[in-house]
């Protein structure tokens, strides 16, 4: 592969249930900790279920300079400002030199975006009235309001785009800003995803009777659905020859992505998995990689009884016979399902396995399922020399997305 057409990350931040910075979330992941616990952030008396993984006592300031206004800006804008903030300042682009604020843009995924103050504002209303009600913080309540803070707050003024394919998002946003820098439309990228909790989506995985009361447990023999959580993620893509230019620190590379429609049903993977093998297949194609090639999943491993099945028969179908000498597994066991921002939270996951050598455990299994056979690394953490991971997001309405990862092993490459 050429030089100047690889793709490298430089920099990355997150907020999430098992650590407020990358270097917190890296430990846990290691540790195999589970963020999962009762929730706070709303009531949830009335629900069957009451944990998630959600980000406990989250102050915005401590994370955001003061030169940053919080006026208005959601829960998801003060996540996703943060963990921008984070991957800009660890990436050596913070502040971004004034040059190159025109060609770097942001690509988004999310889902909630600011429900949670809109939720708030409507309890206001009903009890205040609407003569008292300030209707500007509903300003926010769209899912585009976090790329727009993003770019404001940091004067990018590149392509600038927000996606909302469900579980998938934050691995989609990474594909596409590969590709636009690829491209020529832009020369760095900010790229990931955020998604908060709140009611409405908490009810809804309620309703649809998929959360697990206690914790969940993927591919489990008693698995009994999955854990909400909430998290912001954020990547810093470039140029491999741009990065090389400016010293920077390398954790590896983006080899590829695929991404397909089941077109099949809206919250039920199609029973055949067509779709989940699709999509690898497209991103080991699109990476020019075999399929012996691949030393770990990062598996989408929901914890739903359908979805664990109808991965484990994708792998299968792809990998053959060497899928069960494949490490696999899901860090929503630790973390918890974070919808839009799965993709790009379980992708700094993947490079920091990568990066550290170590695959990250699925927690909570206890007892093996006929149907789920693959090695889901469930004794703890494993030390392993990666080079290449696969990590797969398997969203609503068939939505998915495969993205692959490389171990970078030239100057400035990030070890250890």
């Amino acid at each position: 592969m050429n030089s100047k057409k690889r793709i490298v990350i430089t920099g990355m931040g997150t907020k999430n249930a098992l650590g407020g910075n990358v270097g917190q979330f890296a430990g846990a992941l290691r540790e195999g900790v589970c963020g999962i616990s009762e929730i706070d952030l709303f009531d949830t008396a009335e629900f069957r279920t009451h944990k998630g993984g959600q980000i406990k006592n989250f102050n915005p300031r401590q994370s955001i300079p003061e030169i940053f206004p919080l006026k208005r800006m959601s829960r998801a804008d003060q996540l996703a400002v943060a963990a921008a903030l984070e991957a800009l300042t660890d990436a050596g682009l913070y502040p971004l030199p004034e040059t190159l604020r025109e060609n770097t843009g942001v690509a988004i995924g999310g889902g909630s975006g600011g429900l949670l103050g809109a939720e708030r504002f409507y309890a206001d209303l009903l009890r205040k009235g609407m003569k008292r009600s300030k209707f500007s913080r509903l300003s926010t309540i769209f899912c585009a309001s976090s790329a727009d803070r993003i770019a404001s707050s940091f004067g990018l003024s590149g392509p600038k785009t927000t996606f909302m394919t469900a579980c998938s998002a934050g691995a989609t946003a990474l594909g596409y800003a590969r590709d636009l820098i690829l491209d020529g439309q832009a020369d760095i990228m900010l790229a990931g995803g955020v998604e908060p909790m709140c009611r409405l989506t908490y009810a809804a995985f309620n309703a649809l009777k998929s959360v697990d009361e206690n914790v969940c447990r993927p591919f489990d023999k008693s698995r009994a659905g999955l854990s909400l959580g909430e998290a912001s993620a954020i990547l810093v893509l470039e140029p491999l020859t741009a990065a090389l230019a400016r010293g920077a620190k390398i954790y590896g590379e983006i080899l590829g992505y695929g991404i397909t429609c089941d077109s099949f049903h809206m919250t039920a993977p199609d029973e055949k998995a067509s779709g989940a093998v699709r999509s690898m297949q497209a991103a080991l194609k699109d990476s020019g990689l075999a399929e012996g090639d691949v030393d770990y999943i990062n598996a989408h491993g929901t914890a739903t009884l359908v979805n664990d099945v109808a991965e484990t028969k994708a792998i299968k179908e792809v990998f053959g016979k060497r899928a069960y000498f494949i490490p696999v597994s899901s860090t929503k066991s630790m973390h918890a399902h974070t919808l839009g921002a799965a993709g790009a939270l379980e992708g700094i996951a993947s490079l920091l396995a990568l990066t550290k050598g170590f695959i990250p455990p699925t927690i909570h299994w206890r007892e093996r399922d006929s149907e789920c056979d693959l090695d889901y690394v469930t004794e703890g953490s494993r030390q392993a020399d990666l080079r290449v991971v696969l990590s797969n997001s398997f969203a609503f309405g068939g939505n998915n997305t495969t993205v692959i990862f490389g171990r970078y092993e030239g100057r400035g490459a990030v070890h250890g």
